[in-house]
């Protein structure tokens, strides 16, 4: 029976099955889409930063809820498209008094594709490198406004600028683990006077099979799965009508365990990310945590 199930998951490593893989929980870049087969993704993610140093005691929660929906458009080249829903809120003291500002609704969409240039598969193992290449639309808004006047930049849906990236993915699969990695560089353009900085990212997840420990009975059945994530983001500094905000940008690691269920046609899944390092300028607001759970579903059109 241990052969009956290699042979099925051999298959599903190597062909262009409706099967659903593991795949990274924190970035979409490495996500598997097999040739004809289209992914929705839907998840939420709960921001928390606080721990301010200034008298200002800032605190701020974030949700944001991307919609991700990827085409195997050849068995090389894959598409993406991803719009999220976003509602950011910053509680801080201001003359003495404790208010609230922040806006909420659609936010930039994302649009890249990725080709595969190495394909490696043998039965049970498969190694894929793939380039990709997209833009962030100013989809969202950044004009909002609350009782206070203007919301600022940074709480806005939007960003108000058209802002190209490209990058690298890589994915290792077995039938026991799965490592995937992927290293992007986005250049943030300027829109109505300001210009948020320069993004760098690098990923990478292993997600390792808890359950079935063995492979001993036919078919093919659902899995569980362990993950653990690291992202490690560098943000440029901020810009607005010219002056540079030396509050603004800097360097985090953040490292996210996590858990999956992955079966023949969905995968549900959940991490958090915790930070490791964070060397933010000046009095950048550091993250406490960020909590990620959502469902994919594979299918063909």
């Amino acid at each position: 029976m241990r052969y009956i199930w290699m042979v099925a998951l051999a298959a599903g490593l190597v062909a262009p099955t409706v099967i659903a893989h593991a795949g990274p929980i924190t970035f979409n870049s490495a996500l598997p889409v097999a040739d004809g087969m289209s992914i929705l993704r839907s998840q939420i993610k709960l921001v928390r930063k606080s721990g301010d140093a200034t008298p200002a005691g800032r605190v701020l929660n974030a949700t944001a809820t991307p919609v991700v929906l990827a085409y195997g458009a050849s068995p090389r080249l894959a598409l993406f498209g991803v719009l999220p829903y976003v509602d950011k809120r910053l509680d801080v003291t201001v003359g003495g008094t404790r208010i609230r500002r922040g806006a909420r609704g659609i936010g930039d969409a994302l649009l890249f594709g990725r080709y595969t240039v190495i394909q490696v598969d043998k039965p049970g193992d498969t190694l894929r490198v793939a380039p990709f290449a997209g833009l962030k639309l100013p989809t969202g808004s950044h004009t909002q406004t609350d009782a206070f006047g203007p919301v600022p930049r940074i709480l806005q849906p939007g960003s108000g600028s058209w802002d190209p990236f490209l990058g690298l993915a890589a994915t290792r699969q077995t039938l026991d683990w799965e490592l995937d990695a992927a290293a992007r560089y986005r250049f943030n353009t300027e829109a109505s006077g300001f210009r948020f900085g320069d993004e760098a990212r690098l990923d990478a997840s292993f997600q390792y099979r808890m359950f079935p420990r063995t492979l001993e009975r036919g078919g093919v059945p659902a899995f569980a799965y362990l993950v653990l994530e690291s992202n490690l983001i560098w943000n440029g500094k901020n810009r607005a009508s010219g002056i540079t905000d030396a509050n603004s940008g800097g360097l985090a690691w953040n490292l996210a365990p996590g858990l999956q269920y992955v079966s023949d046609r969905f995968v549900l899944e959940t991490a958090i990310q915790i930070p490791a390092v964070q060397h933010l300028n000046g009095t950048a607001l550091k993250s406490d945590w960020i909590w990620t759970a959502g469902f994919r579903w594979n299918f063909f059109f």
